[in-house]
């Protein structure tokens, strides 16, 4: 009883947010293996680029199940793949058909991360548990159960189109995971859900601001990898990243509970390109 969130015991209602779950994501992080791939007779690393390219090009015209390619600046790594898929089983057998290829002889895995695109619902959750504890319902029955599903249900209709994008077709890609604080002093999942309702809806009208500049795909990891939720954004102008991510440090639930990963950011282009990667050149995005 002691270890309840803040006022959870006094307000009757769950302190979790209702969340809607869409694509599985892996982020691949690569080194190329540089000096045995620049070992390789000219003739040799054409039928490699071919084989590759002809693997490649079709998972990243699937617009259902895309899959799309970075080139990462700094020392992190060479080569990002990014998978989007419907199931976990799909991303897995992405991840095999590459490895199985003859290219994954020259890339060496950097890291990972795993997660599913994720819209948090604290808004509605706050709205819906209180119309349903006024009609005197309780959490966990069949009636409150029944009540929680079909606001779901119509969440996900009106949410769709966010749950199962595209990989936007920008040409800069800054990737980072995040946790919320759970320390001594502050802890985010002991707050009341009203004031991490708030705090998100501060939190949100800042990437707002930019609508247009840049595009957010948020995932949730808890339970698939280290982290708790990873970011991707997408633009077209790199500044935009550090001018987002700099005004959302000043905000409360990023300020006071936000904790940050390593960032990775790339630049875009299509497999058709990968061998201009290969020869030392930046890709070009068309």
């Amino acid at each position: 009883m002691k270890n309840e969130p803040k006022n959870q015991l006094a307000s009757g209602v769950p302190a979790v947010p209702l969340t809607l779950d869409g694509s599985y994501i892996l982020h691949q992080m690569f080194r190329i293996r540089w000096s045995a791939w620049r070992a390789l007779a000219a003739s040799d690393q054409k039928h490699i680029l071919d084989r590759a390219t002809t693997r490649l090009v079709p998972l990243e015209q699937n617009k259902q199940e895309p899959s799309a390619l970075f080139s990462l600046l700094g020392h992190k790594g060479d080569l990002m793949i990014v998978h989007f898929r419907r199931t976990l089983d799909e991303l897995n057998d992405a991840e095999l058909r590459l490895a199985h290829s003859r290219l994954h002889e020259f890339l060496e895995p950097a890291t990972s991360y795993l997660s599913v695109v994720e819209l948090g619902l604290y808004e509605a959750s706050v709205k819906l548990y209180a119309e349903l504890k006024e009609r005197g319902l309780q959490p966990g029955t069949a009636e409150w159960n029944q009540e929680v599903e079909a606001e779901m249900t119509k969440q996900r209709e009106a949410a769709a189109p966010r749950l199962w994008p595209e990989i936007p077709a920008r040409r800069y890609l800054c990737f980072y995971p995040m946790n919320k604080l759970r320390g001594e002093a502050k802890n985010w999942y002991s707050e009341p859900i009203i004031e991490r309702q708030r705090m998100m809806r501060e939190h949100g009208r800042i990437g707002r601001h930019y609508a247009g500049r840049v595009i957010q795909i948020i995932s949730g990891s808890i339970g698939f990898d280290d982290w708790e939720w990873g970011v991707d954004l997408f633009a077209d102008d790199p500044l935009v990243f550090k001018k987002l991510v700099y005004e959302m440090r000043f905000d409360e639930a990023s300020a006071v509970y936000g904790l940050f990963g390593g960032f990775f950011v790339g630049l875009r282009f299509p497999a058709a390109n990968l061998a201009m990667l290969l020869e030392g050149k930046t890709p070009s995005f068309t």
